[in-house]
């Protein structure tokens, strides 16, 4: 009888939930300054914009380089801050051109498709384009930071609508950086200066919000970049607190990884980050420390965490 009670508790142990947590897997670096943005092609290749190199560079999933295009300047295919890039489902690589005040689109090799944008407040018009995103059906999402909105716009540019302006009112915003798309097709914007996160319709109606000042979980010091799971887990990059968070679709911490520094697994100033679509490997730009790292879920091998307790019920 005494052995029975001993199988019945480490079995009801063995079925207690336990969150999965990220963990260091790998990093490299290929002397571009600045990682930024962050996108993830089908076939697992890696695209990242370097802001200060002004260039997009192409790699397999584990960091060998397989192709890189863009230089300084304001021609086809040239950029002004390459602030981020998105591979999009209809095989175009898309670029906001950060202070050429446009958006850029490429073949997967880097070959020059086609732009749109000028400087100005007009729909259609940039101050500073900071991040991109494509839904499956080819909508363009852009962050147009300096005037604390998002345009969208179909996939060769023709302006659909935009919502969005300076405050911290619901479906205000103090610079708008990161953005993307849940599975569920709601648009979501990191509210860099007003520390949280804001989601919409994808007309741009208010849904929702989460976050505030602070290094406690669920709060920011400037959430940088956005990007979803198929499950709908969305992570954040923290960036002055250097980390990264996660999330339900509705703001529920889930869980965070990282710190400050130049080790495996820490930052300088994390941001755009990219994840496969099973949330098994997440990649971050590690912005100040010119690197590109990556993280492998660890789905938890549970035992038990006290033995005596078990031992005790064969005394």
């Amino acid at each position: 009888m005494v052995k029975l009670i001993a199988v019945i508790s480490v079995s009801a142990f063995l079925c207690t939930g336990v969150s999965a947590e990220y963990v260091y897997e790998g990093q490299w670096s290929n002397g571009e300054q600045v990682p930024e943005g962050a996108s993830l092609a089908p076939n697992n290749n890696i695209y990242i914009s370097y802001v200060m190199g002004n260039k997009i560079c192409y790699f397999t999933s584990t960091g060998s380089v397989l192709g890189s295009w863009g230089i300084t300047g304001t021609g086809d295919g040239q950029f002004e801050k390459a602030e981020d890039v998105f591979y999009a489902s209809n095989g175009r690589v898309y670029c906001c051109d950060g202070d050429n005040d446009r958006v850029q689109y490429f073949t997967p090799s880097g070959s020059f498709l086609g732009k749109w944008g000028s400087s100005g407040t007009g729909d259609g018009q940039f101050n500073y384009p900071d991040e991109v995103t494509v839904t499956p059906n080819g909508t363009v999402y852009v962050t147009d930071s300096g005037n604390d909105r998002v345009q969208y716009f179909t996939a060769d540019g023709s302006f659909l609508g935009k919502w969005g302006s300076n405050g911290s009112g619901d479906g205000q915003f103090d610079s708008t950086y990161g953005i993307a798309i849940a599975p569920n097709g709601n648009v979501y914007v990191g509210d860099m200066y007003n520390q949280r996160v804001q989601y919409f319709t994808p007309s741009g109606s208010f849904l929702g919000k989460w976050g505030s000042s602070g290094t406690g979980d669920g709060q920011f010091q400037y959430p940088r970049g956005l990007t979803f799971a198929q499950d709908g887990t969305i992570f954040v990059s923290d960036w002055f607190n250097y980390r990264v968070q996660y999330f339900t679709s509705t703001g529920s911490f889930l869980g965070e990884f990282g710190a400050t520094g130049s080790g495996n697994g820490q930052f300088n100033a994390p941001a755009g980050p990219a994840v496969t679509p099973d949330g098994a490997r997440i990649y971050v730009c590690d912005d100040e420390n010119d690197r590109i790292q990556y993280f492998n879920r660890n789905e938890p091998n549970v035992q038990p965490a006290s033995l005596g307790r078990v031992k005790a019920l064969f005394k």
